[in-house]
């Protein structure tokens, strides 16, 4: 595969292909080859099919169907920012029972590449769903601050009234 990474335009609400100018970045190897790996396993396997919602700026959900896959059926593991969902369950009847068969109940596993300081909050499964709920939680260093010109330090996130001074040190 080429550089070439298909991106949501947000938008139009259009996919579009975009070729990301590799020379401009260095170093950034690794991240050219995961979006480029992630990208071939999405377009390679569309099973089960599954919805990402962004419900708010913080708050996400992954929604899988999974029909006819009990709690006990569904694996749902985060390691190294990928969360992996995997589904394994015994076969309900003989196949050759079958006149048509068009409710899939095969084995999958789908993961995810989440960002830094996405963490899963918990999970759902209801109706042959299977919602996963994400929040992207930052760290009280990371969350922006106000710093007044006369050295006073406020953080707009938790205020409290109290004042504190900027101190630097070398």
């Amino acid at each position: 595969m080429g550089p070439s990474t298909t991106l949501l335009n947000r938008r139009s609400n259009m996919t579009t292909n975009f070729t990301y100018p590799r020379g401009a970045f260095v170093g950034f190897d690794h991240i050219f080859n995961e979006l480029e790996q992630m990208t071939f396993d999405h377009r390679h396997s569309k099973y089960p099919p599954h919805n990402v919602v962004k419900n708010t700026e913080d708050e996400y959900l992954i929604e899988l169907a999974v029909v006819g896959f009990k709690e006990s059926d569904i694996d749902i593991t985060m390691h190294d920012g990928i969360l992996t969902v995997k589904g394994d369950r015994e076969k309900r009847r003989n196949q050759e029972l079958y006149v048509h068969k068009g409710i899939s109940g095969r084995k999958f596993e789908r993961s995810f590449r989440l960002s830094e300081f996405v963490e899963v909050t918990g999970a759902d499964l209801e109706d042959g769903l299977l919602t996963i709920h994400l929040e992207r939680i930052l760290p009280e260093e990371k969350r922006p601050r106000k710093i007044s010109i006369n050295g006073v330090l406020t953080n707009d996130s938790t205020s409290t009234g109290s004042k504190q001074l900027l101190n630097e040190t070398n």
